[in-house]
């Protein structure tokens, strides 16, 4: 009886050392796993209809090795796209970004409501614009890419939103930046030169 207590006790004990290290390491991992950037946005104060559907992406590596993290988010919104994007605004002000006005902010031509914001070390694009609209699939065909008749009214509205943010020392714009446009020029120019570089360093031949 007294082996059989012992036995008992001591898968007990082990259960429960089992049970109190894999809650810890459990977190730990899903921690590790979840990019706190993401927690930051899910914070953000904007209303339920401005953030209907939420589709996240990631790549890079956190630490920058080799490449920097690079977060994405793409959310649906039922409002228009002013509407939309004045939301989003209030709710960076209010949790501590601030709006940077750079240039190549958009670095490509975009439609639609293109900002930049800054806090600490990161950076982030927001981007609103009209969705993509796409008419479901009819049974046996495959799904068309394109609209080939625009929506009727009422079928297609709302808004799509598009969340980038980056670590600030990966984002080139936090660089210093060319005098010139290189998509101008191919290149920055280089400074120019006089014919003689050293000046009046060197002297002047006198006469023989």
């Amino acid at each position: 009886m007294r082996e059989r207590r012992r036995l008992r006790m001591g898968v007990l004990a082990l259960v429960s050392v089992v049970l109190l290290g894999a809650l810890p390491l459990y977190f730990g991992i899903r921690t590790l796993s979840r990019d706190p950037v993401f927690d930051t946005l899910d914070g953000l104060n904007v209303p339920g209809w401005a953030a209907t559907k939420t589709v996240d992406n990631v790549s890079g590596s956190r630490w920058c090795v080799e490449e920097c993290r690079l977060r994405e988010r793409t959310v649906e919104s039922q409002r228009p796209v002013e509407e939309t994007a004045r939301a989003y605004e209030r709710a960076l002000t209010e949790s501590g970004w601030q709006q940077w006005k750079v240039t190549r902010c958009p670095e490509q031509p975009a439609k639609g409501d293109y900002t930049c914001w800054r806090r600490d070390e990161l950076t982030l694009d927001l981007w609103v614009r009209e969705p993509t609209c796409v008419p479901p699939p009819i049974d046996g065909e495959p799904a068309p890419t394109s609209l080939a008749t625009p929506p009727a009214a009422g079928e297609c509205n709302g808004s799509l939103v598009s969340v980038k943010v980056r670590n600030a020392i990966d984002d080139e714009r936090t660089r210093p930046q060319p005098s010139t446009d290189p998509s101008l020029t191919g290149e920055d120019p280089f400074p120019t030169l006089s014919e003689d570089p050293l000046g009046e360093l060197t002297p002047t031949p006198s006469p023989s």
